[in-house]
């Protein structure tokens, strides 16, 4: 759940970039309105697709598993892409 102390991050990837180096897709963003996409921080994965597809969310694939943490991909009822992430340990930190 998001709360007052909930971190929001801001990162600037250009189309055509590498969407993941755990991955070889390059981002596009032809199935979003704008290229911006959200990154909710939960403490449950599972729980928040449970929520989320609740409210008309999609999942789109399995919830992954990573070293860093959980992350499932979805979208909204408008096609909007975003993703719920449960990190282990340092956040974006041990990502980037």
């Amino acid at each position: 759940m998001l709360g007052a102390s909930s971190p929001i991050y801001l990162l600037t990837k250009a189309a055509g970039s590498a969407a993941s180096r755990a991955v070889p897709l390059s981002r596009e963003y032809r199935r979003h309105w704008t290229p911006v996409h959200l990154d909710f921080e939960v403490e449950d994965v599972e729980e928040a697709v449970r929520r989320a597809r609740a409210a008309g969310a999609v999942l789109e694939g399995d919830v992954q598993a990573h070293p860093w943490g959980d992350m499932a991909t979805m979208s909204d009822p408008f096609g909007h892409g975003f993703c719920l992430v449960h990190f282990r340990a340092r956040g974006y930190d041990e990502v980037a």
